[in-house]
């Protein structure tokens, strides 16, 4: 499955990108995905859902 390659940050609304690599086969549910805010340089670790593709909470 595919993440969101941006997201907003919670802490400071600005745009967080995907730090981590896609695997070849895409992520699975449980996997850890990391983004970095280019705004407050905050660190993002989330874990992958069922569901996130469809609906990306993240």
């Amino acid at each position: 499955m595919r993440v969101a390659t941006e997201i907003v940050c919670v802490d400071c609304g600005g745009r967080c990108h995907l730090l981590s690599h896609q695997p070849e086969g895409g992520f699975e549910p449980g996997d850890v995905v990391a983004y970095r805010c280019a705004d407050c340089l905050d660190r993002w670790d989330l874990v992958v859902e069922e569901g996130d593709e469809q609906h990306p909470r993240m």
